[in-house]
């Protein structure tokens, strides 16, 4: 079975020198700089700072964001084919692809994911949760069906990347993290970024944005036993939310929550996907 891995992942201190060694390499080019954290007593923070200060030296484009950003939307293109039994379509639609080839991802990784931005994968961001994998961000997108004048809410803020692709296609995103340091990392990032169409809230998601309900989608990043009735009821007649429901850390599966226009339900299974548990005290 197919399962596309959102698991949040813990990264040991060998693993942390390996990621750091990589980036070390891509950052300083022909200059061969290696950290063996089996032999050489260093820590990851002393070794990020070593990141920082080589960043610095090094022009804007040595690290060819592009080019990486252009290879890893190809083959969240080669995904949507190899998932198409499933999703039902073998590509996303364009303006989605434009909006995840426009945002910048490693700007939204922690330093020590920094080399491993444009990866296809979800990669960790710190307080047990992870930045999702771009082929999911793109495909719970293109689920959505996002038009320029939607209004659209998203549980689970974290490192800001989902919001920030949303608001290229929409009109306002409103977004809540029940992490209170992930929520203001990413406030101060996507102000920094310019991203002025989205607004964040410190909360539990399960119960949604009463005060700014109806919404025309919902897209929730973290998976949760059940689909949240606050939330069916805050999505507008001929809305759509994507939701992974399941147990946590096992295998769950990508929900479309549809509502018509008479405010009937209709609820059909996707894709096998692992999130991070959708949390609170629900």
């Amino acid at each position: 079975m197919l399962v596309i891995n959102e698991l949040a992942f813990t990264i040991d201190m060998k693993r942390q020198g390996t990621v750091i060694d990589s980036l070390l390499r891509s950052l300083t080019g022909s200059l061969l700089v290696s950290l063996i954290v089996s032999r050489v007593k260093v820590s990851l923070w002393a070794s990020v700072s070593l990141c920082l200060l080589l960043m610095v030296s090094q022009p804007s484009n040595a690290l060819n964001w592009e080019e990486r950003r252009q290879h890893m939307v190809d083959e969240i293109r080669e995904d949507a084919v190899a998932t198409a039994f499933y999703i039902g379509k073998k590509s996303f639609e364009p303006k989605v692809m434009a909006a995840i080839n426009f945002v910048p991802r490693h700007e939204f990784v922690p330093l020590f994911q920094l080399a491993l931005a444009y990866r296809n994968t979800p990669l960790s961001i710190g307080y047990g949760q992870t930045i999702s994998q771009p082929y999911i961000v793109a495909l719970m997108t293109d689920m959505l069906q996002p038009k320029p004048d939607h209004k659209v809410l998203e549980v689970g803020t974290g490192s800001g990347y989902q919001a920030a692709v949303l608001s290229r296609l929409v009109s306002k995103v409103y977004s809540i993290e029940i992490i209170p340091e992930l929520s203001n990392i990413a406030e101060q990032r996507l102000e920094r970024l310019g991203y002025s169409n989205v607004q964040l809230r410190i909360g539990d998601g399960f119960y949604g944005w009463p005060k700014e309900a109806p919404f025309d989608s919902i897209i929730v990043t973290a998976a949760g036993g059940q689909i949240p009735p606050p939330l069916v009821r805050q999505l507008k007649p001929g809305g759509r939310m994507v939701i992974p429901v399941g147990s946590p850390y096992s295998v769950q599966h990508l929900m479309m929550v549809e509502k018509n226009a008479r405010g009937e339900v209709s609820v059909r299974q996707v894709l096998p996907v692992r999130f991070v548990p959708l949390t609170g005290s629900h």
